[in-house]
């Protein structure tokens, strides 16, 4: 079977995060309240965004863009690890798995590229003050998106057809709650080199992932020089509360792609790769939409309006 383009394999068992009932149970209902909080959060955001003509700039802009990757990706682990322990199995098929796979690559790269472009944001709104609104255009902001997706979406594809390549003979066990890429490698009874390799590659040079942090870098390097040379401690701290979320939700993503993805598959442990990711799909997104609300007094103030508005309506 090594080195077929077929697999034998048709479907993969996810162990989830616990094999014990009462855990299991405890599980089910913490991820619940986890995934309801993370769409209820992250859909108000962009509801409240939308419905505030005074939130109609760039910087909102990417924000709901980001609340709307935030949900899709956590959808695509979460409600099929509920549905599973509901009807009590823990089979995903072959192509459900591959398919999980591709939007978890796009939707991970659609988070780091919405990160950097949020940098560069609040790099020209703070450095550049006077000339914002004639850099920061419509199209622009519109060019970055798309763009992003488009080079998120091939990037995904090309690691998904790569891994499609795969032969998986025998072990078909997972333990894990959804299908992650090194997981898989391991379960792979074919020669993965390319597939580390490429992963290995774009986390050290490529544009997918170290150019974008870089980007984040440089940008809050110019940032602090500007901050300190604003003479009023009122000012900088000012200055600097626009900027405190953004790097909130940067230090916590970035940090919990590191711990699992730049590393060779032989450092790797499944409870530290379980723990790390589910920071990263769960957690992550479920807290971006506090962190964003609770620093920002006009973004507080739509979402209040909002919640006012549906409850007056009910």
């Amino acid at each position: 079977m090594r080195g077929s383009n077929q697999s034998s394999v048709s479907e993969f068992l996810l162990l989830g995060l616990s094999r014990q009932p009462q855990q299991q149970q405890l599980l089910f209902l913490l991820f619940l309240v986890m995934y309801l909080v993370t769409v209820l959060g992250n859909l108000l955001i962009i509801l409240a965004i939308g419905t505030d003509s005074h939130l109609h700039s760039p910087m909102y802009f990417f924000l709901s863009n980001l609340s709307f990757v935030d949900v899709c990706f956590s959808s695509t682990t979460v409600p099929k690890m509920l549905v599973n322990h509901i009807l009590g199995s823990q089979t995903i098929s072959f192509s459900g798995c591959l398919t999980q796979m591709y939007f978890l690559f796009e939707l991970t790269d659609m988070d780091n590229f919405l990160l950097a472009v949020m940098a560069y944001d609040r790099y020209v709104a703070i450095c550049h003050p006077l000339h914002y609104t004639t850099k920061m255009t419509h199209q622009l902001c519109a060019l970055l998106v798309v763009g992003s997706w488009v080079v998120a979406s091939l990037n995904a594809l090309l690691h998904t057809l790569l891994m499609a390549q795969l032969s998986f003979c025998a072990d078909n066990i997972i333990p894990h709650f959804f299908c992650d890429v090194t997981p898989l490698l391991k379960l792979s009874c074919s020669d993965t080199h390319l597939n580390e390799l490429m992963i290995l590659t774009e986390g050290a040079v490529s544009v997918i992932m170290v150019t974008p942090f870089v980007c984040i870098l440089i940008s809050y390097i110019h940032i602090t020089s500007a901050i300190l040379r604003v003479s009023s401690p009122g000012g900088r701290w000012k200055a600097f509360s626009t900027c405190s979320s953004h790097l909130a939700v940067v230090g916590l993503f970035y940090g919990t792609i590191i711990a699992v993805y730049f590393s060779p598959s032989s450092a790797h442990s499944s409870e530290k790769d379980t723990a790390a990711t589910v920071l990263y799909t769960v957690v992550t997104p479920m807290l971006n939409p506090f962190i964003y609300s609770l620093r920002n007094r006009d973004l507080k103030g739509a979402l209040c309006k909002v919640v006012h508005r549906k409850m007056l309506f009910f």
